[in-house]
């Protein structure tokens, strides 16, 4: 491991907006700041009754600060098992003396952990893997569908930003199936009434948005509600894959159309 990779661990460990568990820790009992915060975010860190927002899978946390800055009254926590990448937005909101931002160092799957019923106002997953090979790894499948009821607010929101058509079209299915609340869906945000609508969606850029962009692929927007229908339907249709993505993501063939 390189040393800046080592530098930012261990200042990872000191950032009073971060907060991390392990996943033995959850399984032994072993007292955590952050699992002790489930059900009193609001009170006990933010200090405030604002909603509270999580980005999932945050990356570098820029949706996650970009958010907390274009709305101040809103909370938002930034979600990702990545230390090193997370250490960016941390930081900068750090610097900024934002109290409207924290982020956790937690495996997804364990999210129930942290957050009580009804605690979430909304849900962002921006940019995920769309782990076009196993559905329940996929963080719009049914299997994290049923995490997120389990927290989010009646009417609560959850948004989809994606380059991946396969994601999209999965998600989109998955909707349908399970008679959610669709809102709104563009395969094409930057093209979209919905980017002079909400000129935030646009403006605010992930690492990873930005590199799509560059290549000329579009960018798909969906966002739902999870109305209280006691079922998890997982779809079951064929779904093309990414070609692009068989490469790695730093990777998109020169011919690919979406």
């Amino acid at each position: 491991m390189g040393k800046n990779k080592l530098k930012k661990f261990a200042e990872m460990e000191v950032l009073s907006n971060v907060f991390q568990c392990a996943m033995h820790e959850i399984r032994e009992g072993i007292p955590n700041p952050a699992l002790q915060l489930r059900g009193h975010w609001g009170e006990e860190y933010f200090h405030n009754t604002n909603p509270i927002v999580l980005e999932l899978g945050c990356g570098h946390g820029e949706y996650t600060v970009g958010l907390a800055k274009a709305h101040h009254d809103c909370n938002y926590i930034g979600i990702d098992i990545k230390g090193a990448r997370m250490w960016h937005g941390a930081k900068q909101a750090y610097e900024a003396q934002m109290s409207n931002v924290a982020f956790l160092r937690i495996n997804i799957e364990e999210i129930n952990h942290f957050f009580c019923s009804d605690e979430i106002a909304e849900i962002w997953i921006t940019f995920p893997d769309p782990q076009m090979k196993k559905a329940t790894k996929r963080l719009t499948s049914t299997f994290f569908m049923k995490r997120y009821k389990e927290l989010l607010r009646p009417s609560g929101l959850i948004h989809l930003k994606t380059d991946s058509p396969f994601l999209y079209a999965y998600t989109k299915e998955m909707i349908k199936v399970n008679r959610y609340t669709l809102l709104h869906d563009t395969d094409d945000l930057y093209h979209s009434n919905l980017a002079v609508e909400d000129s935030a969606l646009v403006r605010i850029q992930t690492h990873y948005e930005k590199q799509w962009l560059d290549r000329g692929l579009t960018i798909k927007y969906l966002n739902w509600q999870l109305p209280d229908l006691p079922d998890f339907i997982e779809p079951e249709i064929e779904i093309e894959k990414d070609n692009y993505r068989s490469y790695g993501r730093s990777y998109v063939t020169t011919n690919t159309q979406l």
